[in-house]
């Protein structure tokens, strides 16, 4: 009798073997159900997450120059600018639009009285940034209640890691900051993840660790810009 009850069990099986074996709207990938194989698997303005696969919102911009002229692509949404720092390397942020610095290789690539500092055409003598140091740092920034690095935010990190690497001698403090929502304490440790991701990133592209120091400063530290600009890590020469 005891044999015979056992029989209507499954075998051991992977989780599925085609997308019936799923529960809807799951598909299956590689013998497991999963939210999403492609973007055609998620509702309308998402997409799917090669690496999880799993749906989530669709970022409106990978790069600056997919924004509109002047705007900039923070966090995946298309921003106005708050800051010089935003608008890369020489670049200038007047009533919240950016005007890039021109790109250039040497001296001669830009105006008479402009120099060619880390790409990018500037006034000659003109200093970049307030340690001296002969390139800018520019501040990342993160989604709600995130702390992974935006594809947005990537090719600020590769500029920030030439510039690192081109400042022989010179460590940085990474400084992560929330907005408001959330307790203190949870913002303490969401600030120190953002900052601890950035160094990640950065390690990974060769900057040596040693030159990193993470500092979580949590929500004490608000731009007044409003809370997609709280959400960031900024660097700090020392």
């Amino acid at each position: 009798m005891l044999a015979g009850a056992c029989t209507d069990k499954k075998p051991k099986t992977p989780a599925c073997k085609t997308n019936k074996d799923c529960t809807t709207p799951q598909v299956c990938v590689e013998n497991k159900c999963v939210q999403c194989a492609a973007d055609s698997d998620c509702p309308k303005g998402e997409h799917c997450d090669a690496k999880t696969s799993a749906c989530s919102a669709q970022n409106e911009c990978e790069r600056d120059d997919q924004c509109a002229l002047g705007k900039v692509c923070q966090a995946g949404a298309c921003k106005a600018c708050a800051s010089d720092g935003e608008c890369g390397p020489g670049g200038k942020c007047n009533a919240g639009a950016c005007a890039k610095a021109n790109k250039c290789t040497q001296d001669k690539d830009c105006a008479d009285d402009e120099d060619c500092k880390a790409g990018a055409c500037v006034k000659a003598n003109a200093s970049v940034t307030p340690s001296d140091a002969s390139c800018p740092l520019q501040a990342v920034y993160f989604g709600f209640d995130d702390s992974s690095v935006n594809p947005s935010e990537r090719d600020r990190l590769d500029q920030d890691a030439a510039c690192i690497e081109k400042t022989k001698g010179k460590s940085v403090y990474l400084s992560g900051h929330t907005d408001t929502s959330g307790t203190e304490e949870y913002n303490i440790a969401l600030s120190e993840r953002r900052a601890q991701a950035v160094a990640d990133y950065l390690a990974r592209l060769g900057t040596d660790p040693a030159r990193m120091q993470v500092v979580p400063k949590g929500e004490t530290q608000p731009t007044g810009l409003g809370d997609d600009k709280d959400r960031r890590v900024e660097f700090q020469w020392h």
